[in-house]
C-alpha cells in the first residue's frame, strides 16, 4: 500500500469568452481523484452531466469502479462542479460546498468547521467565488507535502499575476476571495485551480497574494 495519498488529475479545467459570440463563456471545471491511504478514494468536482462516461472511463485507467469512491466533494454548487456526483451512490459523504450529506441526511455543521475525511484529508471554507465554497486540503500528498485542491478560489495560475481573471467570472465575496487566496497558498505546497493546471506555491507566489490581500 501506497505510503502517501495520490492526487491525480483527471481532466484539467478550461474557462474563456467564445471567441465566435461574446455573450458566451466555455468553462469545466478540474476533476480530481484523491487514492487515499487505506483505500478511502475521493473525487473532487464531477465536471458538467454531459461528462459522466469519460469520468468513468478515466477512473477505470485508474482501477476504480464508482462503488469504491468514498466521498464525492463539489468546492461549490455550480452545475460544472456538481454534473455527475449521482454517479457515485456507495460514497459516505457527498459534499456540496458547505453542505454535507449522505442520502437525505444532512450533517448540521454550521457554522462550517474543517470537516475531516481521513487523519490526512480535511476539507475547509475558502469563501469568495461563491459563499459556500470549500477547498480539500490533501497532507503527505504524492505530489509533495500539502496539496490544496482549491475550486474556484483560484481559477487558474495566471490569475495571480492578473486578478481580473478570477474577478470577471463573479465572486460573491471578493475580499474573503483574496484573503483565502492568500491563506491557501501560505498552507499548500500546491495547489490545483478550478479551471486549469495544478502549479508548485513558491515565496514568490505567497508573497504576491499576500500584497493582493493587504491592498484589498
Amino acid at each position: 500500500m501506497a505510503q502517501v495519498n495520490q492526487v491525480i488529475t483527471l481532466f484539467n479545467g478550461y474557462s474563456y469568452l467564445d471567441p465566435a459570440d461574446p455573450k458566451i463563456f466555455i468553462s469545466n471545471c478540474t476533476c480530481v481523484l484523491i487514492k487515499g491511504l487505506d483505500g478511502y478514494n475521493i473525487i473532487v468536482d464531477t465536471m458538467n452531466p454531459w461528462d459522466g462516461p469519460k469520468i468513468l472511463e478515466a477512473l477505470k485507467e485508474h482501477s476504480i469502479k464508482p462503488e469504491d469512491i468514498s466521498a464525492v466533494v463539489s468546492t461549490h454548487g455550480h452545475p460544472d462542479h456538481t454534473g455527475n456526483n449521482n454517479l457515485f451512490l456507495n460514497a459516505k459523504w457527498h459534499i456540496v460546498g458547505q453542505t454535507i450529506m449522505h442520502k437525505d441526511k444532512f450533517l448540521i455543521h454550521i457554522p462550517f468547521t474543517p470537516f475531516e475525511l481521513t487523519r490526512d484529508i480535511r476539507v475547509i471554507e475558502t469563501e469568495g467565488h461563491t459563499l459556500s465554497c470549500v477547498s480539500v486540503i490533501v497532507e503527505n500528498s504524492s505530489l509533495g507535502g500539502v496539496t490544496a485542491i482549491s475550486g474556484d478560489l483560484f481559477e487558474k495560475k495566471e490569475d495571480i499575476d492578473d486578478p481580473v481573471l478570477w474577478q470577471e467570472v463573479g465572486s460573491e465575496n471578493q475580499k474573503a476571495q483574496f484573503k483565502n487566496r492568500s491563506k491557501i497558498a501560505d498552507m499548500a505546497n500546491w495547489i490545483i485551480p478550478g479551471h486549469g493546471e495544478g502549479f508548485e506555491v513558491t515565496l514568490e507566489i505567497r508573497e504576491k497574494l499576500q500584497q493582493q490581500f493587504k491592498n484589498n
